[in-house]
């Protein structure tokens, strides 16, 4: 790729990510072009962000949360020190952009990449790129310059008409509702930005290595706890060295009022704009960390209407603290679950005894939520993560491609008896009206046995005979943290069509 950015060295993971900025940065058709980058907040946008901005010799800025005039300030106080101009004078936003807009190309030769703006080319400058800047905190000038889409969108559309030269402009934001809001609908730069990049947390798999965790239980257990959000290992003193010591570092380093991440999830909350009624949207999650997941019984554990809790979900959905799936069978009966673990563990542990931990009683508070971190926590992130599993893998022993993977709940109608499925693995075929089921399965902590094989047996069968739904050919998944009985792997020796999968499969690469 011509004028592509080496990859830097300390960059952990990330490769797709730095291929897709690359790609943006690299491309020279004339004329500002916008890219928008966003995700959860140290989930690590700006890491690569400036390591980009110094590859390429770009233009990078980080806003505050200051007045209009500030801003424009303190920006044009940056862009004179990069162009080595002096402070550049920015009156308005409009003027702002332009300034950005009209940044000379990057170039070889005698000046290299880093002299940009009015500094002209010298003998044996060549030009191998557009230039290239990023405004970090983007949603920090939209809170007090609302129009800035609007003069971004105007630019875009004059850098075609008057021949501006290739210049990339990257906006980044942890405010993902803001952010993702700017290329919905009817906002100013829909049609105008030619890279949209979600950064979300690691892998179970990509933490292990970034925490240097090789021990695949205490693995699980860090990601239960913390998710893979890479940011909170330069919050924590120490990784735990063993699953002994796992319950010693989670009470010190996680639920003690003095660490860093003792609130996390208020934090979190508490920086998202527009989440104005905090204690609806707490209560919303409470509900949904308890394991009320379809809208009817989120609304009745908190005792409103089902249309009153509709707001809520569909704010804390699009603010990345929810994440909401359809039921794999019957499309029209939605599923929420947390989004992020560490919000999870923060409702079922923290919050219940948060007056235990705050006295310092830190160790009697986590021995008394042992169950409902097994029951709320482990059991349901194992499950994800065993969905997961089968989404990158399923393929493998279904025999054709893994449209997506989802949960449901099969109703007999004989007995009148309800019977949940953790795995549904949807294969090609699929559509709205019609439903081809390449595999169903179980997820749980606990061993599994010739009990559950059966269950399963009987869930196929019932499948089988049910409307616009195939699964003749449906592959059964037994997935396990614990192990399995002799007697199941006794029942399954010589079976093509019963998968078991236990916790270091999980974690294979």
């Amino acid at each position: 790729m011509s004028g592509a950015p080496p990859r830097p060295a300390d960059l952990f993971d990330r490769e797709q990510e730095w291929l897709e900025l690359s790609a943006f940065v690299s491309d020279t058709t004339p004329g500002l072009r916008i890219g928008i980058v966003y995700g959860r907040r140290r989930q690590g946008k700006s890491y690569p962000l400036r390591r980009l901005a110094a590859a390429t010799g770009g233009f990078y800025y980080q806003a505050l949360e200051h007045e209009p005039a500030q801003a424009l300030a303190e920006l044009g106080d940056r862009l004179g020190g990069h162009l080595g101009v002096g402070r550049v004078a920015l009156s308005d936003w409009d003027e702002a952009i332009s300034a950005l807009g009209r940044l000379a190309p990057r170039t070889s030769g005698l000046l290299g990449a880093a002299l940009l703006g009015t500094v002209p080319l010298g003998a044996g400058a060549a030009v191998v790129g557009p230039a290239v800047a990023v405004i970090d905190e983007f949603p920090y000038l939209l809170e007090k310059s609302p129009e800035l889409p609007s003069v971004l969108q105007r630019a875009v559309d004059r850098s075609k008409d008057e021949g501006w030269p290739a210049v990339r402009l990257i906006l980044c934001g942890s405010a993902i509702s803001v952010m993702a809001g700017l290329l919905e609908g009817q906002g100013a730069l829909r049609g105008r930005a030619h890279t949209n990049l979600l950064i979300r947390p690691f892998s179970h798999r990509e933490s292990a290595r970034f925490w240097g965790i090789s021990e695949t239980k205490l693995a699980f257990r860090v990601h239960a706890v913390l998710g893979g959000t890479p940011g909170y290992r330069e919050l924590v003193r120490s990784v735990p060295p063993s699953i002994e010591e796992f319950d010693t570092w989670v009470v010190d380093e996680i639920l003690s009022p003095s660490a860093a991440l003792f609130r996390e999830d208020e934090w979190l909350l508490g920086e998202q704009r527009g989440l104005e009624d905090r204690a609806l949207y707490v209560s919303v999650l409470s509900a949904v960390a308890a394991g009320n997941c379809t809208q009817s019984a989120i609304a009745n554990e908190l005792g409103r209407s089902q249309q009153s809790v509709l707001h809520p979900l569909d704010a804390l959905v699009r603010s990345g603290f929810l994440d909401k799936d359809n039921d794999a069978i019957r499309q029209r009966r939605p599923v929420y679950r947390i989004a992020d673990p560490v919000i999870r563990f923060h409702q079922v542990v923290r919050h219940p005894r948060v007056a235990l931990f705050e006295d310092r009683r830190g160790a009697e508070a986590w021995a008394d939520s042992q169950p409902s971190f097994e029951s709320r926590v482990l059991g349901p992130h194992f499950e994800q993560l065993a969905r997961e599993h089968i989404r990158r893998v399923g393929g493998t022993f279904i025999g054709a491609p893994v449209v997506t993977v989802g949960t449901t709940v099969i109703n007999n109608r004989d007995d009148r008896s309800a019977h949940e499925l953790d795995i549904v693995a949807l294969g090609p075929g699929t559509g709205p009206r019609h439903r081809t089921i390449g595999a169903i399965g179980e997820a749980k902590l606990r061993e599994l046995d010739v009990g559950d094989l059966s269950r399963l047996e009987r869930i196929r069968s019932m499948l089988e005979r049910a409307e616009h739904v195939r699964a003749e050919r449906a592959q059964i998944v037994l997935v396990s943290a614990s192990g399995f009985a002799h007697s199941l792997l006794t029942a399954t020796a010589n079976r093509a069509d019963v998968h078991l999968i236990d916790l270091e499969d999980v974690y294979a690469d």
